[in-house]
C-alpha cells in the first residue's frame, strides 16, 4: 500500500509562500495532474514528520569528519593488491557499488555521530531554484528525516556489535568484492575474493568471540542493510555542502585512479 501523508496541502502556503509560488509554477509545467493529490504526493511540501527534508547541525565539523573517513576510505580501496590486480572498468563498477556501504562502515569504524534539524525554508528555496537550472529529470533527492534514521539505526547497530579492527577490514573486503554487481569482466575472480574476506571474517570472529556462535551471520546480515542507503542521501548530506554541485562519484574515481 502506498504510504500517504494526512497533512492538509495548504500548510506550506500559509507558511512558506514564496516556496509555495515557485512549486506550484514547477507544477504547472509537468504533466496534468490533479493539483491538490499531487500537493499531497510531493516528498518536499511534505509536513508529516519522517518526511521533513533535514541537513546537519553542525556542518562544518561533520562535514569535514565525513571528508575524512571518505578519502580512508578509498585509500582503503587503493591499498588492496588483489582490487590492484582487476581490470580498471572493473574498479570503477566496484567503486559506484560498493562507495556508500563501505562509507558507512566507516563512519560507525570512527564512531561519527551526528544530528539534523529541519531544513530552513530559505535553504530548501535555494536548492529548488538550483534544481531548476539543471536539464529536466536531474533534480536531486532531498534528504528526508526518515532516510537519515535508518542511516543513524544502522550504526547504532554496528555500535552495539562493537567490532574490533579486523573485523571491519573483513566486512569491507566483503562488500567491496561484490560479484553480483552488473557488466563485472572478472566475475570468478571478484567471487572468489569475497569468499576469501568471508572465510577471514569468520575465522577472526570465532577467534574473538568463540562463545558467540551467531556473531558472523549477524555481521553479514546487519551489513546487508547498508545497501538500503541511497548514496544519494549520503552525497545530499555530508558532501553536498563541500562539493557544491559537483558529481562525487567522478571525484572519487579521481581519487581512485590517481596514482
Amino acid at each position: 500500500m502506498e504510504d500517504r501523508c494526512n497533512c492538509l496541502a495548504s500548510s506550506d502556503r500559509l507558511s512558506n509562500p514564496i516556496l509555495y509560488k515557485i512549486l506550484s509554477q514547477m507544477d504547472n509545467s509537468k504533466a496534468s495532474q490533479d493539483n491538490f493529490n499531487y500537493h499531497l504526493s510531493a516528498p518536499h511540501r511534505c509536513n508529516c514528520e519522517l518526511r521533513r527534508t533535514v541537513c546537519l547541525k553542525r556542518p562544518a565539523e561533520i562535514c569535514k569528519e565525513a571528508s575524512t573517513v571518505l578519502v580512508k576510505t578509498v585509500h582503503f580501496m587503493k591499498n588492496l593488491p588483489a582490487f590492484n590486480q582487476l581490470p580498471p572498468s572493473d574498479q570503477f563498477l566496484l567503486l559506484k557499488s560498493c562507495w556508500t556501504p563501505l562509507f558507512i562502515l566507516g563512519l560507525a569504524q570512527e564512531h561519527v555521530d551526528f544530528e539534523v534539524t529541519d531544513t530552513p525554508a530559505d535553504s530548501m528555496l535555494k536548492k529548488i531554484l538550483l534544481n531548476c537550472q539543471d536539464s529536466p529529470g536531474m533534480e536531486r533527492e532531498q534528504p528526508t528525516k526518515a532516510g537519515v534514521s535508518k542511516l543513524k539505526s544502522c550504526l547504532k547497530k554496528f555500535w552495539s556489535l562493537d567490532l574490533s579492527p579486523k573485523e571491519y577490514a573483513y566486512l569491507k573486503g566483503t562488500t567491496i568484492f561484490n560479484p553480483d554487481v552488473p557488466d563485472l569482466k572478472a566475475v570468478l575472480f571478484i567471487e572468489g575474493l569475497q569468499q576469501e574476506a568471508q572465510h577471514a571474517l569468520s575465522e577472526v570472529v570465532q577467534l574473538l568471540h568463540p562463545g558467540d556462535q551467531e556473531r558472523f551471520a549477524r555481521l553479514l546480515l546487519t551489513a546487508s542493510v547498508l545497501q538500503s542507503i541511497t548514496p544519494s542521501l549520503i552525497t545530499e548530506v555530508f558532501f553536498r555542502p563541500v562539493i557544491g554541485q559537483a558529481d562525487l562519484l567522478e571525484l572519487l574515481a579521481d581519487m581512485l585512479f590517481c596514482r
